[in-house]
């Protein structure tokens, strides 16, 4: 006993280095600033902050003017349509497998959805639910084993329903009145945005390359070097050449939309253009890093598998659905969630291409972390800047909550 607890203190003694260099550089000034996140900290109160409470918390999401509608409303109506798409895809589902309690579903899920009367929508969200229930317990192998497509179902009817549909006020509406009013719902936007668009794009193209450097092609070595560069070079360095690139009057791009016909794009003076000039600089600087993550996953696949595969008579589609991205998809998952943190935390790219400005005007550049920037370090609201800090670490914390959980069930581990 007495040999194992002395092993043991000379561990954490070998430790101690490790913590208290960890302890003063990244624990305390991590939670120093959550704690200043509930006080008055600016430039008037800086040698003696001032407790606020949720003040900066309420601060950084009040809207002027005021919004028309509450974001408990706009909630409550998206989580309305989510579950109407959920009960159209099971009833559906249903109708398939030849279950006629579906049509009751069905037939409820459009009346709900179609007539805004207070009884009957109240009626029908009660018949609805329970035959959900039971159409869930009837089918709850299916919904288990196919998990992934379900949600993916509802996910897309339900997005078709918030973007065509404009009887409901839902958070997408939110959002889009109150970037107008509130700088940071705005940076929460942009942000958002430039996930979508920069995240997916990035995936699917350095899956793209991965297999091409996989395949017997000749250079391989100097084509995996050219797509690896731009990920280790300097990012102001990279941001400057492509304001060169970007310039709507002398810019290389627009040269070589020229051959196309295409007239003249002001990249960085359009707002329409900001986020998506931002998205390009950053897929073109991160896809070679992805590449050759998804190259090593793509080499630890046993050939054997191929082989087996090609003897059955399966295609290169065929062995790519049912071999290659089954088997990747652990490395994809890595890199799922190493994009999306990187993607929320975007900001040299917007601070060097508009040269310290969030954008040409109207704040169209402006991301959740420049906006942490701007209060601290221009403003110097500190407090702020810290609430709205702790606002962006709880997005990714919940993000990256979700893609754990849904990885348990899509990701597979082959040893």
């Amino acid at each position: 006993m007495k040999r194992k607890v002395r092993e043991a203190l000379l561990a954490y003694l070998f430790l101690v280095p490790s913590f208290l260099i960890l302890g003063t550089f990244v624990f305390w000034p991590v939670g120093f600033s959550f704690v200043l996140s509930f006080f008055k900290w600016d430039f008037k109160n800086m040698r003696n902050p001032v407790f606020a409470g949720f003040e900066n918390y309420r601060e950084i999401f009040r809207f002027f003017p005021p919004m028309d509608q509450s974001f408990a409303q706009a909630f409550l109506w998206t989580c309305f349509l989510i579950f109407v798409s959920m009960c159209i895809v099971v009833a559906v589902y249903g109708i398939v497998r030849k279950n006629r309690t579906a049509w009751f579903l069905l037939i409820a899920s459009i009346l709900l959805y179609a007539f805004e009367g207070q009884f009957l929508r109240t009626f029908t969200l009660v018949l609805s639910l329970s035959l959900l229930i039971v159409i869930f317990l009837k089918t709850k192998g299916y919904l288990s084993k196919h998990l992934a497509g379900l949600i993916a179902a509802v996910l897309g009817l339900t997005t078709l329903m918030l973007t065509f549909d404009k009887r409901f006020y839902t958070v997408v509406d939110f959002l889009l009145e109150g970037r107008d009013k509130n700088l940071f719902v705005k940076a929460m936007f942009n942000t958002f945005y430039y996930v979508a668009l920069s995240v997916p794009i990035t995936i699917g193209l350095a899956l793209g390359i991965a297999l091409m450097l996989n395949s017997n092609i000749k250079f391989r070595a100097f084509f995996r070097t050219a797509y690896f560069i731009p990920f280790v070079t300097s990012v102001v360095a990279i941001s400057l050449v492509w304001r060169w690139i970007f310039d709507d009057a002398y810019g290389l791009l627009n040269y070589f939309l020229s051959f196309f016909n295409v007239q003249k794009i002001a990249w960085l003076k359009d707002e329409r253009w900001t986020i998506p000039t931002i998205a390009i600089v950053s897929i073109w600087r991160t896809v070679g890093y992805d590449a050759v993550i998804f190259l090593a996953g793509l080499q630890s696949i046993d050939r054997s598998y191929y082989e087996a595969a090609e003897v059955d008579g399966a295609n290169t589609v065929q062995k790519f659905l049912y071999i290659t991205w089954p088997l990747l998809s652990p490395t994809t998952f890595f890199l799922l969630i190493v994009s999306l943190i990187n993607a929320f935390k975007v900001f040299t790219e917007v601070y060097v291409l508009y040269s310290g400005l969030p954008g040409p005007y109207n704040n169209s550049g402006l991301t959740m972390v420049y906006y942490v920037f701007d209060r601290f370090y221009v403003q110097q609201r500190m407090g702020i800047a810290c609430a709205a800090a702790y606002v962006l670490f709880a997005i990714i914390l919940i993000f990256t909550l979700i893609q754990f959980k849904v990885g348990r069930n899509v990701v597979e581990y082959v040893s």
